[in-house]
């Protein structure tokens, strides 16, 4: 796709799914400006991130280390000024590279994980807890009863600010039935005084900000299909 087609169809992803912030927002009774978009690059070229940059975004998110560290160099080296969130699993033993790339984690799910950013660190990272929420077996992420133990030590961390808590709901035909998945996290949030929620995706998200989100995590309904 060339550069005019590109640009104008991220920008009018962009414009859509800002639209659906705000009608979501109206409905809850929020302020738009309590939730931030991040665009998920993943699959997508350093043209596709320009592109959203360009459209106005300035929060991007990637999953994988190994495909995020030379977009996110190539980025930058592009122009992009951005603020980086790896919303992905992270294994512990890839804790340097996750923390000099991004600026925000979203995936922290164990307390040896955690060790290993504040240690390796260059400077202060923002943190999300990853809670398995609706327990699904194959899904990432701590239970909610083992919540307390990784707020303790994330906010004892020096180089790590724990933002918040993040999750990824089961897949549903229709958004309303993971609504009580959303609500629960909320609820758990409450409960240790966190105030950001890493909730929602393309087919969701507008039923995640009714229920508190403060990011949300969009990447199809911007870009269109991965392309790789």
């Amino acid at each position: 796709m060339s550069a005019v087609p590109l640009q104008q169809d991220v920008e009018a992803g962009v414009e859509r799914v800002r639209e659906s912030i705000a009608r979501a927002c109206q409905r809850a009774g929020r302020d738009p400006g309590t939730v931030t978009l991040v665009a998920i690059s993943k699959g997508q070229p350093v043209e596709a991130v320009r592109a959203a940059n360009a459209a106005g975004l300035r929060h991007f998110g990637e999953n994988r280390i190994q495909e995020a560290v030379p977009k996110t160099e190539a980025a930058k080296a592009a122009g992009v000024e951005a603020t980086w969130h790896l919303v992905g699993h992270l294994q512990s033993n890839k804790a340097k590279a996750a923390a000099s790339s991004f600026d925000v984690i979203h995936s922290v799910d164990s307390l040896k994980l955690l060790a290993r950013l504040d240690g390796a660190a260059p400077a202060p990272r923002d943190v999300l807890l990853q809670v398995n929420i609706a327990a699904e077996p194959q899904k990432q992420g701590v239970a909610a009863d083992e919540v307390a133990a990784l707020v303790e030590a994330a906010r004892e961390a020096a180089n790590l600010r724990l933002r918040g808590l993040m999750t990824i709901a089961p897949i549903a035909a229709d958004p309303e039935d993971v609504r009580p998945v959303f609500r629960d996290l909320r609820e758990l949030a409450e409960r240790f005084a966190l105030t950001d929620l890493s909730m929602g995706m393309t087919d969701d998200f507008e039923v995640a900000i009714e229920e508190g989100a403060t990011l949300v995590r969009v990447g199809r309904a911007i870009f269109g299909e991965r392309t790789t």
